[in-house]
């Protein structure tokens, strides 16, 4: 055990600009620079948070006059990989012509609906809210920008004071508003009544900065979250956060005791909606976690909009001490825990809703705080869960700047809540995409690095699900995950090597897997080798091999499943990956043969056992996948070819007449034998066979 360590200094916020590349580019093409060069550091803007614009002359397509154009960051995207067709292009003329349309704070959400009539060029990317907030600040260039310094100085209490003493009237200073069109003529009666701004603080929210040109509203930006940074390294109070309270865990146990915890939480927040977790135990994570402030400045709450609406208002901390680690007196302490929680925010809905407002949501909480281990987030999506994680670390971030050098201020309550149920924000919900059929799953699949194994987690991926492969075989697995990475992104696939005739292997990957996204839901047991010898030159080592990998490997991954399965208490899928020969006999591969159909009757046995807590168990029998397969690239190949008496290089051929269909099995379609009975499509299938085998008389399932 270990005492809590300062967070590592970084190093101040270089500038990236390059004249060379930007000489080249259009004004458009210079916003969209900024804008990436702005998103690529976390210092500077949270992920999906800030805008950016520029006012732009451009021609107008129906009178040909040159016009102001309004190009800013559209609804949604994310600054650091935004592309031109993210930004809204708008008509300058229109924008200030609904000035006239303004009634008051009472009809603010009304604004909104005119900003497509104020679309230039037949733009289809939907305006923000945050439109009026550029479009009326008088500079060519305007960025909105979330920096953890400079809410820290927002998001004290004596923030204003603060403002000046910083940056001695480079900053203007605005008290908290909700963003909205009020917000934006504000910006603008500010900013013209004194031009010599450089840009403007808003209360408990970010920073507004603006320059002439690309360029400088780039450097201007940088400049003053530089200048908090340093001001506030300069002048933060130790010991930070109160000092140590507890002690932190070595990363090992850490580890394993989150690996423990992530399945029992997420099943106990997963009645309505799947949720897939992620683990964070940064040194800035770290040092709040143990530090004697922590419950008092958890309750309060977060203060920038866009991390309460990543991460509720409030998180939830865990009563856990790290002096005496008693993982199971927190396990059975849970429910309790949890239902305070939803309890509360049930009756924060309650006491802050509106006539208007939409019902409450999922009253689960999001953040899940451990003293001396670390942090955990839940949500709809491993994205999702990781970046709400990084959303809190900015709030911590801002608390221990704010607290540091004055007094943390946690956004009022009601202003939260206006916020969390804006009518607006409930439009943009609702708006979402349905999700995919395997959305919030998670499923392992061994043997992932074969043909067979990257076609199923292809598969699985494309239909929303999170995936993490296991090989023995390290190379091939890392050369799998690099052609998933296309299929599923980096949040969705993940690898660990093992051997799945090790029970200590094949904890670690069940442990890893839990760790990584919170649980499992779907087991694809794939793993498997293939031999073939007449029954006097099958040795003992032969047949003991096939047994091990094929029904050990098998009972091993699958009661490690089942154990998790069952922990979780929202049910689960297998499928085992067999083969026809585990019902028909096939001359000189009785090693094989046997095997499988152990295999197989495992399964059934699962299924028997499993379907009182909502556990599906079903076989795949595929029959000659050579395309793609490791298996028949290897001495299987030539032991069916001596076999059948066929040249090798015959084999497929063979295989494909030999079926009643006359066709070839690939990788492709046992994917798809194994999506159906591992998805909901056969929710009321378990114990049964699928053979794909483009059909074979003798394997039909009685």
């Amino acid at each position: 055990m270990t005492a809590n360590s300062q967070t590592p200094a970084q190093p101040p916020i270089a500038s990236k600009w390059d004249d060379a590349v930007a000489a080249k580019m259009s004004e458009p093409e210079l916003l969209l620079y900024r804008s990436n060069l702005l998103g690529s550091d976390l210092r500077v803007t949270n992920f999906g948070g800030g805008n950016t614009s520029a006012k732009v002359t451009m021609r107008d397509h129906l009178t040909g006059e040159d016009v102001q154009v309004l190009w800013v960051k559209g609804s949604g995207g994310d600054l650091g990989s935004i592309k031109l067709d993210g930004f809204s292009t708008l008509y300058m003329d229109k924008l200030n012509a609904l000035k006239k349309r303004y009634r008051g704070l009472e009809h603010e959400d009304e604004m909104v609906d005119y900003l497509p009539h104020c679309t230039f060029n037949l733009n289809p990317r939907a305006a923000s809210i945050d439109t009026p907030l550029h479009a009326y600040i008088p500079k060519a260039h305007v960025d909105h920008m979330h920096p953890d310094a400079i809410i820290a100085i927002a998001a004290c209490a004596d923030s204003k004071r603060l403002t000046e003493v910083i940056f001695g009237g480079q900053l203007g200073w605005l008290p908290w508003q909700r963003p909205g069109y009020d917000l934006g003529l504000k910006l603008e009666a500010l900013a013209t009544s004194q031009p010599n701004l450089k840009g403007i603080i808003l209360e408990g929210h970010g920073l507004f900065t603006w320059g002439d040109t690309a360029k400088s509203c780039y450097e201007i930006t940088l400049d003053m979250i530089r200048l908090a940074e340093q001001w506030l390294n300069e002048n933060i109070k130790q010991p930070v956060f109160g000092g140590v309270k507890t002690v932190t865990l070595p990363a090992e146990q850490r580890a394993a005791i989150a690996a423990k915890l992530m399945p029992a939480l997420r099943g106990r927040i997963s009645a309505d909606e799947r949720k897939l977790g992620d683990f964070n135990d940064s040194a800035e994570v770290l040092q709040f976690v143990g530090s004697n402030d922590l419950v008092k400045l958890a309750a309060l709450g977060t203060s920038c909009p866009d991390h309460f609406l990543r991460t509720k208002i409030r998180p939830l901390v865990l009563d856990f001490d790290p002096s005496n680690p008693d993982v199971d007196a927190v396990l059975a302490g849970l429910d309790t825990a949890l239902e305070a929680y939803r309890a509360d925010y049930r009756a924060y809905h309650e006491r802050c809703k509106r006539p208007t407002s939409p019902a409450v949501r999922d009253a689960n909480p999001i953040i899940y705080l451990i003293p001396g281990v670390g942090m955990l987030s839940f949500a709809k999506d491993k994205a999702t869960a990781r970046i709400a994680g990084e959303f809190y670390i900015n709030a911590i971030n801002v608390m221990r700047g704010a607290n540091g050098v004055d007094k943390y201020v946690g956004l009022p309550e009601q202003e939260a809540f206006d916020i969390e149920y804006w009518l607006l924000e409930e439009a943009k919900l609702q708006r979402m995409p349905k999700p995919k059929s395997l959305a919030g799953r998670v499923a392992l699949v061994t043997g992932g690095a074969g043909g067979i194994g990257q076609a199923v987690a292809r598969q699985l991926l494309q239909e929303g699900a999170c995936v993490m492969l296991t090989d023995i075989d390290a190379a091939a697995l890392e050369e799998a995950k690099a052609n998933l990475l296309k299929v599923g992104g980096k949040d969705a696939i993940a690898t660990v090597q093992g051997n799945i005739t090790s029970e200590s292997e094949v904890e670690a990957v069940l442990t890893a897997t839990a760790l990584r996204f919170g649980g499992l839901d779907i087991l694809v047991s794939n793993a498997g080798i293939a031999s073939a010898a007449p029954l006097e030159d099958t040795t003992l080592e032969i047949w003991q091999r096939n047994q091990d990998i094929l029904v050990t490997g098998y009972f091993l991954v699958g009661r490690g499943a089942f154990r998790l399965m069952k922990q979780q208490k929202i049910g689960g899928a297998m499928v085992f990956v067999a083969s026809k020969n585990g019902l028909v006999a096939s001359a000189g591969a009785s090693a094989y043969c046997t095997a499988k159909a152990a295999e197989i009757h495992l399964a059934r046995c699962i299924a028997l056992e499993g379907a009182a807590v909502g556990v599906r168990v079903n076989v795949v029998n595929p029959d000659a996948v050579i395309r793609g397969s490791r298996i028949w690239d290897g001495k299987w190949k030539e032991e069916r070819a001596a076999s059948n008496k066929i040249d090798s290089d015959n084999i497929e051929e063979f295989y494909r007449q030999r079926s009643m269909l006359k066709l070839s099995v690939l990788p492709e379609d046992i994917a798809e034998a194994v999506y159906f009975l591992a998805s909901d499509k056969s929710g009321k299938s378990t114990g049964n066979v699928l053979n794909v085998d483009a059909g074979n008389a003798a394997a039909f399932t009685r």
